[in-house]
C-alpha cells in the first residue's frame, strides 16, 4: 500500500471512527458520572451501582449485539447503491430491536431477585435492586437508539448520534445532581436518583435519534423503512442470522466481566468497588476502541458490496495500525495515573490501592483489548460472526474465567488474580481473531 493510500485510508477511518468513539465515550460517561457522584456517597452504594450494572450491562450488551446486525447489512447495500434493501433492512430492525429489548427487559425483571443469593456483601444488595429496578426500563428506549444508530452508521453517517448522545449525557449529569443529592427543592435519592436520571436521559436519547433519521433530508430515500407493512422472513432470517451470534459474542465477553463482578465481591466491599473503577476506566477505552470498530464494519461492508477486496484489506489493516497506537496512549495513562485516577471517584485509600493494582492490569490488556474488538468489527463487514462467537467462548468461559478462580481464590491472589485470567482471556481472543480475519480476506484475493 502506497503513503498516498495510507494517508487516504487514515483520513477517511478517522472521520468515520471519530464520531463513534465520542459518542461511545459520552455512553461510557453516563456510568462514569454516575460512578463518581455516586462514589461521593461512600463505598457500599458504589458497590451497589457496580453489583446492578453487572446484570443491566450483560443483559444491554446482548442487545446491542443483535443491533449490530443493521450496519454491515446497510453498509453494503449502500456500497450496492441499493436503496430499497437498505430501507427494507431498517424496517426489520426495528421489529427486533423493540421485541428483544421488551425480552431482556421482562427477563431483567424475573431474575433480577437472584442478586440476594450471590453471596454479595447484604448491604450492598440492599441497594443494588431498587437501583436495578429503575435502569431496567431504560433497555427498550436503548435498543430503539441503536436500531437508528447502527442504521446511520451503515450510510457511513457518525456524527449526529455523537451529538445526540453527549446531549442526553449532559441531561444525565444535571438530573444526577439533582436527585442523587436533592437539589432545586427535590429528595435526595441517592443511588436511585442516579437510576431517574439514567432513564430519563436515555428516553430522550432514543427520541432524538428517531426523530432524526425521520426527518433527516439525507434519509428522506429511507422513509419506507417506517412503515409497518412487508415484512420477510428470509430478511428476519438473516439479519437475526448475523445478530444474535454478535448478541453472543458480546455476552460471552462483557458476561465473563460480570462473573469477575460476582467473584470480586466474594472479596468484599473494598475490592468490589476498587473493580468497579479500575473496570469503568477500562471500560472507557474499550468503548472508544468500538468506534475504530464500527469504522471497520462500515469500510469493510462498503468494499465488500464492492467486491474490492484489496481496498478492504488496506483499509482494515489501517484500523488495525490506529487501534494499537490509540490503546497503547490508554495503556500509558493507566499506569502512570493508578493511583490520581481512583481518587476521582472516591475517597479512600484501601479502595483506592487495589484499583491501582488492577489498572496496572488493565494497562496490560489494553492493546489485546483494542485488537480482538477491532477483528470483531472487521469480521461483521464480512458478515463472519459464528467461529468468532464460539472463540469467544472458550477464551473467557473455558480458559478466563477458570484460571482467574484459580488464581484469585486457590493461590489467594484475590482481585488481581482474577484479572490475570481476564488479560490472558482477552490475549487468546485477539490473536485468534486477528489471524481469522487475515485467513479469510487473502481467501478473497484468491477467489
Amino acid at each position: 500500500m502506497s503513503t498516498q493510500n495510507y494517508t487516504e485510508h487514515l483520513k477517511k477511518n478517522f472521520f468515520l471512527a471519530y464520531p463513534v468513539m465520542l459518542s461511545q465515550l459520552g455512553h461510557m460517561m453516563v456510568g462514569v458520572a454516575d460512578s463518581v457522584m455516586v462514589g461521593r456517597l461512600g463505598a457500599v452504594p458504589l458497590a451497589g451501582a457496580s453489583l446492578a450494572n453487572v446484570i443491566f450491562h450483560i443483559t444491554l450488551m446482548f442487545g446491542i449485539g443483535v443491533s449490530y446486525a443493521v450496519t454491515p447489512l446497510v453498509a453494503a447495500a449502500d456500497g450496492e447503491g441499493n436503496v430499497n434493501k437498505s430501507a427494507d433492512f431498517l424496517r426489520h430492525a426495528i421489529v427486533i430491536n423493540v421485541i428483544t429489548g421488551l425480552l431482556l427487559f421482562a427477563i431483567v425483571k424475573i431474575t433480577n431477585p437472584a442478586l440476594a443469593h450471590m453471596d454479595q456483601p447484604e448491604d450492598v444488595v440492599i441497594l443494588a435492586i431498587p437501583y436495578l429496578n429503575i435502569i431496567t426500563f431504560s433497555l427498550v428506549p436503548l435498543l430503539i437508539f441503536q436500531t437508528f444508530r447502527q442504521f446511520a452508521e451503515g450510510l457511513s453517517d457518525t456524527k449526529q448520534a455523537m451529538i445526540i448522545v453527549i446531549g442526553s449525557n449532559l441531561v444525565n449529569v444535571a438530573l444526577n445532581y439533582v436527585l442523587i443529592y436533592g437539589k432545586l427543592g427535590f429528595d435526595a435519592y441517592g443511588l436511585l436518583g442516579a437510576g431517574y436520571a439514567s432513564f430519563i436521559s436515555r428516553i430522550i436519547l432514543a427520541i432524538w435519534m428517531a426523530l432524526y433519521i425521520y426527518y433527516g433530508k439525507r434519509f428522506s430515500p429511507y422513509r419506507l423503512g417506517f412503515t409497518i407493512a412487508n415484512y420477510s422472513k428470509p430478511i428476519f432470517s438473516k439479519m437475526l442470522g448475523i445478530g444474535l451470534p454478535a448478541g453472543f459474542q458480546m455476552i460471552f465477553e462483557v458476561g465473563a466481566f460480570g462473573c469477575a463482578v460476582i467473584m470480586i465481591g466474594w472479596l468484599g466491599a473494598e475490592a468490589l468497588a476498587a473493580h468497579q473503577i479500575a473496570i469503568n476506566l477500562a471500560a472507557i477505552s474499550y468503548m472508544m476502541a468500538t468506534g475504530l470498530s464500527a469504522a471497520a464494519t462500515i469500510r469493510v461492508g462498503n468494499q465488500l458490496g464492492l467486491k474490492d477486496i484489496p481496498t478492504l484489506r488496506a483499509a482494515a489493516f489501517t484500523l488495525y495500525g490506529m487501534v494499537v497506537l490509540f490503546m497503547g496512549v490508554c495503556a500509558t495513562l493507566f499506569i502512570v495515573g493508578r493511583y490520581f485516577l481512583p481518587a476521582f471517584y472516591i475517597e479512600n485509600d484501601a479502595v483506592i490501592e487495589i484499583a491501582s493494582t488492577l489498572l496496572i492490569i488493565a494497562g496490560f490488556f489494553q492493546i489485546s483489548d483494542g485488537v480482538q474488538v477491532l477483528s470483531l468489527g472487521a469480521l461483521r463487514g464480512l458478515e463472519d460472526v459464528k467461529i468468532p462467537t464460539l472463540m469467544t467462548f472458550i477464551a473467557y468461559w473455558v480458559l478466563a474465567l477458570p484460571i482467574g478462580y484459580t488464581l484469585g481464590f486457590v493461590y489467594d491472589m484475590g482481585a488481581e488474580g482474577v484479572w490475570y485470567g481476564l488479560l490472558i482471556g482477552l490475549t487468546i481472543v485477539a490473536i485468534f481473531m486477528f489471524w481469522r480475519f487475515n485467513l479469510l480476506t487473502k481467501r478473497m484475493l484468491n477467489t
